[in-house]
């Protein structure tokens, strides 16, 4: 299974909430989701639910997969991924049932049940007219998955691409986040972040804008890395 979890003690490191560069409209509903969690026997005694579905989506590298681990680290659960394109089986019952399992997992551990790529169950919309039905037969587990699982766990899907989505799908989630490309003020500060951690003979760089925090860490350490090796070699001569 296309599958893999992370924990505390992970040797990849996981940044808190409060490392991650979000905006403040996104900050405010996670710090509410967390509080909701934080108070959930309260709410369970007034019969309220906590929203323990939620869709991140927007631009690819602006942090969707960081802030899925970033709450699990701040709920202490354990965060089990599914990247949902490298998962679906050309077998699509298969895929039904072991989708099944994950959910039945996730549940019985209380944990975060992250899924990568969630807009890979509409793209195979578009395959072969005779696995239509098949399709849809995996399309109404997934539902019946999503509207059974129980709300001392938490299932965070995150996508590039929501508008191809199934809206039956869609309407199962009580949050929906979304990531856009950061101003030129936030970049500015995540590049002040990056760039406070090297010694001033090297970190001289120049700012690209109107791009992913992906993209600006990528151009960050190339440059700065030219800059090392470029210093090295003078010591040499």
């Amino acid at each position: 299974m296309a599958t893999h979890h992370s924990t505390l003690s992970s040797k990849n490191k996981i940044l808190s909430l409060d490392e991650l560069h979000l905006s403040s409209e996104i900050r405010t509903k996670l710090n509410q989701l967390i509080e909701e969690f934080s108070f959930i026997e309260a709410l369970n005694k007034l019969n309220i639910p906590v929203d323990n579905k939620i869709l991140l989506h927007g631009k690819t590298g602006c942090g969707k997969t960081a802030t899925a681990h970033a709450i699990g680290k701040a709920l202490k659960k354990e965060v089990i991924t599914l990247n949902l394109g490298g998962f679906v089986s050309s077998r699509l019952g298969e895929t039904g049932k072991n989708i099944a399992e994950i959910f039945k997992k996730a549940s019985f551990g209380n944990a975060v049940l992250f899924i990568d790529e969630f807009d890979f169950i509409g793209k195979i919309r578009d395959y072969d007219a005779k696995d239509s039905g098949e399709m849809q037969r995996l399309v109404n587990i997934l539902i019946q998955q999503i509207d059974n699982l129980p709300d001392t766990s938490l299932l965070i899907c995150a996508t590039n691409h929501v508008e191809i989505i199934d809206t039956a799908l869609l309407r199962r989630f009580q949050l929906k986040l979304y990531y856009e490309v950061p101003t030129k003020e936030q970049l500015d500060s995540y590049y002040d972040h990056i760039l406070a951690q090297f010694p001033n003979e090297v970190n001289n760089v120049s700012r690209t804008y109107i791009i992913s925090y992906a993209e600006a860490k990528d151009i960050c350490y190339q440059q700065i890395k030219a800059n090392v090796i470029q210093l090295e070699k003078q010591k040499q001569q």
